[in-house]
This record gives structure tokens, C-alpha cells and sequence, in this order.
């Protein structure tokens, strides 16, 4: 029988404890751990979700990697043809964990209405192109069918059809140039708009519009089996890296792979600051809650003086005394952690069904919503890292048990 185990059940489950001194500042040192287990949970449930939001925008717009020729163009815009006779297409199966491979190409160019103009990169795609990672972007319409014959429909942004004053079923004529030369009479075609998206990414909506390849193939003169570059998914992002250098040394040498981190450098550099200030809001949560903690034991371990003393004389030893109070604490801890779970998980919960906390400046954040990413495994890490720390900075103060004579505390009133 666990001896400390036992006394301090019955310290716990006494009247007089629920009628002591000590009960409203255990009352608060409970609602200091269920308040920072709240603010950990929406701390770390929203930093990852904007996270993955954010690079799931990007990586749907570009791929994970890009395969593409060596050459000096830093535009978005396909110079040089890459042929699509490539041993990684359809398929990429000299690397694990590619998901999908799709060809892609991109040009200039300008639509004209009779109102206004807008500069767009026609983003041209085949029937690989995976438009399961745009249908949450969809806001009107539907997706371009291009497994047919050439045709003309295209998928446009809400911000660029606003701007334009169109909408699904329009047409529009748009321009681009021969090779790049202003002076030569430009390629002139007329689309129909079929669908709207709006990804909430102003860098992407303000400039996309997809279109089939083959419109691409023919203003830049290409044959059918050569496109700009390829796009490809991964099943894990946190491998991004590893697979880059993989990819890139399975591919000729004539062709380089570069990755949306090192593409977009400054968006992942800024999303990366979300770790410091999530793991920055879980120590100071940690902190607080602990010091209340501590506050709560000392009182505890006063209220408990005479006991102790009669334990000490009794013939326990410190530690099982300093044990007793520790069981005690950790029960605190615990219903503080249930608490704190069973309002931060339905908040988040909540939030993730019906959205009703929004960003004030959605432009900022690439999205008009607080995403919230709950991952179970790391629920429970932070519940225990919590918990073992909390007992680990309560070592210290249950100490002043040594320090309690038997004689004075049985004498003491």
C-alpha cells in the first residue's frame, strides 16, 4: 500500500479541506493552470493552423518543388521549354513520398476590357494539373475541363473579376507578346470565364488565371510535349528539404529543383517566428501557473503543520512527507488540466466549424479566418509537459518540510 498516496487522498477528499483557509487560493491556483492551459491550446492549435494555411496556398499555386531549366530568368514567366519526355513524369518513383507530378506554364500578359485593364500571368495546365487542392478556394462557377479539345474557358480571382467587373459566364480578350517584343503585334485570345476562386493570397489572386496549356503552347511555339516546368507534391511537407536535395540529384543535369521555402523565402521566414512566439506564450503560462501552484503548497504545507509533525515523530522520513503534498499538488494540477482542456478544446472546436473569429486585416494574414489546427499527440505532450513541470518547480518549496521540528509543530496552535 502506497502510504503517501493514501493520506493524501483522504487530505483531498476531507470536508475540512473544502472549509479551510487554503481553499479560495486552491480555487485560483486551479483557475491559473485551466487559464493557461486555454491560452496554450489557442496559442499553439492557432500558430499551427495559420502555418499550414499559408503553405497550403502556397504549395496549391506552386507545387512543393519546381523542376525547371537552368537559365537567368528570375520571373514567374516559362522562357525555355522544358520536353516532357522526362523518366519522372507521370510519375516521380525513384523518390518516396511524391505525391503528384504535373506540368505547368506560365506567360505574361494583359487583359483589355472596355472600362479597365489588369497585368495577369496566364498559368496554363493539363489534364494532370490537381484542382482537388483549389476546391476550397472556389467561391463561384466550377473548375475548367481541358480533357477535351482547346478551349477557352478559364478560372479567374475574385479580387482580378472585381476589379475587371466580370463575372462567370463573361469573356474577355486578353494580349501577350511574341517573344517578349513590344514591337511585334501581340497574340490576341478570348477566354470565358467559368469559375472564381479566392485564396485570400493577394499576391496570387492579383496576378492568376488559369488557362489551358495548349493556348501557352501555341503563342510560344512550342510543341505538344514541351511545357515551362513541372510542380511537384509531397505527402509530408516537414520533409520538404530532404526531398528537394533527392529530387534534384534524380533529375538531369540540365534541370533544377528548388522548393517553396527557398522560392518564398520571406513568407516561411515570417511564418516561422510563430514558433518563438507560441513556445514564448507557453513559458510564461507555465510560469504563472506555477507560482500559483507554489503559493497553494505553502499554504497547504502551513495548514498541515501539526500533521507533519506528528508524521516526522511518527518516524517518516521527509521525502514520504514531501511526497504526501506533491500527490495533492499534482491532483490540483490535474483537475486544472481537465478544466482547462475541456474549454479550450470546444472553443477551438468551435472555432473550427463555424469560423466566427476573424482577422481584423485579412490582407496581412493571407486569410479572413483564424485557423485552428488540433493535432491529439501534441495535446497530450503539452498536458504532461505541463504537468511534470509544475511538480518539478514545486520540488523547491515543498523543501521547508525539512525544516518543520516535530516538537514546535505538535506544540504549535
Amino acid at each position: 500500500m502506497n502510504l503517501e498516496l493514501f493520506i493524501a487522498k483522504r487530505l483531498i477528499t476531507g470536508k475540512e479541506h473544502k472549509i479551510s483557509i487554503s481553499a479560495p487560493i486552491i480555487k485560483i491556483a486551479i483557475a491559473a493552470i485551466a487559464i493557461g492551459i486555454v491560452m496554450m491550446l489557442i496559442a499553439i492549435a492557432t500558430g499551427v493552423g495559420l502555418k499550414h494555411k499559408i503553405r497550403e496556398k502556397v504549395s496549391a499555386f506552386n507545387g512543393h518543388i519546381q523542376i525547371s531549366n537552368y537559365d537567368n530568368n528570375t520571373s514567374e514567366v516559362s522562357v525555355l521549354p522544358v520536353s516532357l519526355e522526362q523518366e519522372f513524369y507521370p510519375e516521380f518513383k525513384d523518390v518516396d513520398g511524391v505525391n503528384h507530378i504535373q506540368a505547368v506554364a506560365i506567360k505574361g500578359g494583359i487583359i483589355r476590357t472596355e472600362e479597365t485593364f489588369e497585368g495577369i500571368l496566364a498559368k496554363g495546365v493539363g489534364i494532370d494539373y490537381n484542382w482537388n487542392v483549389f476546391t476550397e478556394y472556389l467561391v463561384d462557377g466550377r473548375i475548367p475541363d481541358y480533357s477535351g479539345k482547346l478551349n477557352e474557358e478559364v478560372l479567374i480571382s475574385r479580387m482580378m473579376a472585381n476589379r475587371l467587373q466580370l463575372g462567370v459566364g463573361d469573356t474577355f480578350f486578353s494580349f501577350f507578346l511574341k517573344d517578349g517584343d513590344a514591337s511585334r503585334v501581340p497574340n490576341n485570345r478570348r477566354f470565358k470565364i467559368v469559375g472564381v476562386y479566392d485564396s485570400g493570397f493577394e499576391e496570387f489572386d492579383s496576378t492568376y488565371v488559369f488557362v489551358d496549356i495548349r493556348h501557352i503552347q501555341r503563342m510560344n511555339k512550342w510543341g505538344e510535349d514541351e511545357i515551362g516546368n513541372f510542380e511537384v507534391f509531397l505527402d509530408d511537407f516537414d520533409q520538404l528539404e530532404a526531398k528537394s536535395n533527392e529530387i534534384y540529384g534524380k533529375t538531369p543535369s540540365n534541370l533544377d529543383a528548388i522548393n517553396i521555402k527557398s522560392k518564398y523565402f520571406r513568407i516561411f521566414e515570417w511564418i516561422g517566428l510563430f514558433d518563438f512566439n507560441i513556445a514564448l506564450i507557453i513559458g510564461i503560462m507555465i510560469i504563472v501557473g506555477g507560482i500559483n501552484m507554489i503559493t497553494a503548497l505553502l499554504v497547504l504545507i502551513l495548514e498541515r503543520t501539526q500533521m507533519i509533525g506528528v508524521l516526522k515523530a511518527l518516524g517518516s522520513e521527509n521525502w514520504s512527507i514531501r511526497k504526501v503534498f506533491l500527490y495533492n499538488a499534482a491532483y490540483l494540477i490535474g483537475i486544472g488540466l481537465l478544466w482547462g482542456n475541456g474549454l479550450g478544446l470546444g472553443l477551438l472546436i468551435l472555432q473550427d466549424k463555424y469560423r466566427w473569429f476573424k482577422f481584423p486585416n485579412p490582407e496581412e494574414y493571407y486569410i479572413e479566418y483564424i485557423p485552428v489546427h488540433i493535432d491529439i499527440p501534441t495535446v497530450l505532450a503539452l498536458n504532461l509537459g505541463v504537468l511534470l513541470l509544475c511538480l518539478l518547480m514545486l520540488l523547491v518549496p515543498s523543501y521547508i518540510i525539512t525544516k518543520i521540528s516535530p516538537v514546535k509543530a505538535i506544540k504549535f496552535e
